[in-house]
């Protein structure tokens, strides 16, 4: 499943068999805010925030957006990938 832009929630989607997982943002000028990250319960576990979170950040990327982490599932990503650290 492909993570998806939301634009008119500002979030991003990864579809789940319980429901989408999300991360939300907010965009100013060339830069893109995570505010929240939300992973339904029962999808837990399975390495859904990660695939969310990459998905997302690979947007952000091919958009040229600096990214800042006010979500700590966000912040916590790039200091496990520092192949996109650079984003921050």
């Amino acid at each position: 499943m492909d993570v998806t832009d939301n634009h008119g929630e500002r979030r991003f989607e990864l579809p789940t068999d319980a429901g989408p997982a999300i991360a939300a943002y907010e965009i100013d000028g060339d830069t893109i805010t995570f505010t929240h990250t939300v992973v339904p319960d029962e999808a837990e576990g399975q390495g859904v925030g990660g695939r969310l979170i990459a998905g997302a950040l690979a947007d952000a990327r091919a958009r040229g957006l600096k990214v800042v982490p006010a979500c700590s599932f966000v912040a916590a990503y790039l200091k496990r990938h520092p192949e996109v650290a650079t984003l921050a």
